[in-house]
């Protein structure tokens, strides 16, 4: 093992003390040891000509080689001015000024928005979340209930604002790509961050945000230009399809929640 190939791994991880590094690079160590191990034993069977080990390193490849170049493209990102992290912080209190600490609970129903009219029109009288969830389970309608505790950078970027708006003890209704979602804040806490600290945390957000527009950019530019033919039965258009770039980085913000397991478990990654 080379300490290039530790350094290799240990690039990927976010670890700054230099006792926890230390640690870090002798399980690396660890694991590469491991690896290799397993990889002579593979060779000796000669599991390196199974198509099927075939078919795995030839995928794996394309998706290096696909993501190298994304990542290159994403390279020319520009840095957010001063200004422009000036102007986010103040367009996004919630997150930051006003930002608060939330104990929610959470009815995520799994229902199209044709269910949303019936759902308001229960809830036009003063209705506590026990009382919906047994009207919902009248319904036969599929719900999921938790109870979270959540810093207002952790909810899905697309509900934050919602979120923000409601009070402790009250009850909203916000709609999702997956559902519905029925969120009490149970309580809450401030805990304001001023622009100082949230400089580098918004820095690194946009710039992420920037990268995944270049990609996403290219991808559309070379489909476009592109001359892709569809064969058998891929020949015919598909109804609402659309094809998914290869990410060269992570989606600064949480995917659309969903009605499974906790909506407000989707976090703000590049918020955090």
């Amino acid at each position: 093992m080379s300490v290039h190939q530790i350094n290799q791994v240990m690039q990927r991880t976010n670890v700054a003390d230099p006792e926890q590094a230390k640690a870090a690079s002798r399980q690396v160590l660890e694991r590469l040891i491991d690896q290799e191990l397993l990889v002579q034993q593979a060779v000796d069977k000669k599991l390196d000509r199974d198509p099927k080990t075939l078919q795995a390193i030839e995928a794996a490849r394309r998706e290096i080689l696909a993501r190298a170049y994304l990542e290159q493209v994403s390279g020319a990102a520009i840095k957010p001015t001063d200004a422009e992290i000036k102007d986010y912080y103040g367009k996004h209190p919630e997150l930051f000024s006003e930002r608060r600490i939330f104990n929610l609970r959470e009815l995520a129903i799994a229902a199209g928005p044709e269910f949303l009219p019936k759902l308001e029109q229960f809830m036009a009288q003063p209705r506590n979340l026990q009382q919906i969830a047994e009207w919902l389970r009248s319904e036969n309608v599929r719900f999921t209930a938790n109870a979270v505790t959540k810093p207002a950078e952790q909810l899905p970027l697309e509900l934050v604002k919602n979120v923000h708006q409601i009070k402790d003890g009250q009850i909203g209704v916000l709609r999702t790509n997956g559902g519905i979602l029925v969120l009490e804040v149970a309580a809450s806490r401030s805990m304001p961050v001023d622009e100082n600290a949230a400089r580098p945390v918004i820095e690194q957000f946009l710039l992420n945000q920037r990268k995944g527009e270049l990609a996403q950019g290219e991808v559309k530019k070379l489909r476009e230009t592109a001359k892709v033919e569809y064969m058998g039965e891929f020949s015919a258009p598909a109804a609402t399809a659309t094809a998914a770039p290869a990410a060269a980085t992570a989606a600064p913000a949480a995917a659309p929640a969903d009605a499974s397991g906790s909506a407000v478990d989707k976090g703000l990654s590049g918020l955090k």
